[in-house]
């Protein structure tokens, strides 16, 4: 089945808090840095909500330190070798999202993912989810000079899956998607689902549409 013409030229994706629920192995990965500290381990909602800020917010969430701590370094260092050793242990793509891939497929409508993790992560992370066969680009910081919110890492993947920018959808759980989204022309979707530190503030990101829900987006794809 083809592509009707009123169908985007490609939907990209963030990966963090939108295609994939990573937040169970970074969730499991601070507490047992915690407690090689000696700490006890903290709920899980309070890690969750900072994940799509990455490892520079779970050291702060984790230990209270900032990059220009003296003991920064080596907690963030300790903490990425702990999520290397184990990217997918506990991440699962979010319920519903497979069937929307499944149906982009079936359209003939490439997608591919656009995200401010390292390829070092994102690689063996995709390969273990079996989406590394079905995505079209996947972009990391380490393709491009500027990381989003600029938008070279969307025009880029664009460009690997031979679609123009200005018919392409962008979805994300960041400012920053929405941000980068915009900057590229592309038509933009947050997602509320993901991991939101104030959910209503989603709303003021200036996306085209936002899905509170994964079957939100679906629709919305269809």
């Amino acid at each position: 089945m083809t592509s009707s013409p009123s169908a985007p030229s490609t939907v990209l994706f963030d990966l963090d808090g939108t295609l994939i629920d990573t937040a169970p192995d970074f969730i499991r990965c601070l507490n047992e840095l915690r407690r090689a500290h000696g700490l006890q381990a903290l709920p899980a909602p309070h890690i969750r909500r900072s994940v799509s800020n990455g490892a520079r917010a779970m050291i702060l969430v984790g230990f209270g330190l900032e990059p220009d701590h003296p003991d920064y370094l080596e907690k963030h260092t300790a903490f990425l070798d702990l999520y290397e050793a184990g990217v997918a242990v506990e991440t699962t793509l979010f319920e519903g999202v497979d069937a929307i891939l499944k149906d982009l497929e079936a359209r003939n409508i490439p997608w591919g993912i656009v995200t401010n993790k390292p390829v070092r992560f994102a690689a063996p992370l995709i390969e273990a989810l079996g989406l590394a066969e079905r995505c079209s680009t996947l972009i990391c910081p380490d393709h491009v000079t500027n990381r989003k919110p600029h938008p070279e890492a969307l025009f880029l993947a664009c460009r690997e899956v031979g679609a123009d920018p200005a018919t392409g959808v962008y979805v994300g759980d960041h400012e920053r998607d929405i941000e980068a989204g915009r900057n590229a022309g592309m038509k933009t979707i947050a997602v509320r689902y993901g991991y939101i530190e104030q959910p209503e503030a989603v709303d003021l990101w200036q996306a085209d549409i936002v899905a509170d829900t994964v079957s939100d987006l679906a629709k919305l794809l269809q």
